[in-house]
């Protein structure tokens, strides 16, 4: 019955597993308040970010990015991150089904725990998993080593990693990942879209 339904489109809970930073936590948000108030760059708007590596996005020395990116992604900013619209109740649903799995790029994970911790409240503490490879290459060997079948990815060059690991990506839309369309794997557009994939 399980093959069946997820052969069907339907995503069992145990085979998912998620990106953090632009899927569950919208760091870009954050990003861009701080250039606003540390740089008083205020004609900045989260749309114009439209390359996951920010560079080619923005108009500003790379020193200055560099210094926006790590002020970012500390501790004390990643606290204060607000969750991707909806992220949350579907997230709440699914830890009723197993543990959460999440994978990120980022080199430490302790920051993104706490932060999970204190956005889930109705999900044990042992029911959320973190997995920090600190680099987006390094996912599909783990995700394979988790039994993941599907991975929800906001990075565009990561979900056609995944795909050549013969893992399935869903990208979740964001105005970074858009360049391409028609991709050969599924495109969410938010948390309520996800939601209807997944068997809970």
């Amino acid at each position: 019955m399980k093959g069946e339904e997820v052969r069907s489109g339907m995503i069992a809970p145990e085979e998912v597993a998620f990106d953090i930073d632009g899927v569950v936590i919208d760091t870009m948000t954050m990003f861009v308040r701080l250039a606003h108030e540390r740089y008083g760059f205020t004609w900045l708007k989260r749309e114009d970010l439209c390359h996951y590596e920010l560079y080619p996005s923005l108009d500003l020395p790379r020193e200055t990015v560099d210094e926006l990116i790590c002020l970012t992604l500390d501790d004390d900013h990643t606290r204060q991150v607000p969750p991707v619209e909806g992220a949350l109740p579907v997230l709440t649903e699914l830890a009723r089904h197993g543990p959460l799995r999440f994978v990120t790029a980022r080199i430490w994970p302790e920051s993104i725990i706490a932060w999970l911790q204190k956005a889930l409240p109705e999900v044990p503490a042992d029911g959320i998993e973190v997995y920090a490879t600190g680099r987006p290459e390094a996912k599909s060997e783990l995700l394979r080593d988790l039994a993941v079948r599907y991975f929800v990815d906001d990075r565009l060059e990561t979900c056609w990693l995944l795909a050549a690991a013969g893992l399935q990506p869903l990208l979740f839309d964001q105005p970074w990942n858009r360049s391409q369309q028609n991709l050969p794997f599924p495109r969410v557009a938010n948390w309520h879209q996800l939601s209807l994939r997944l068997m809970i």
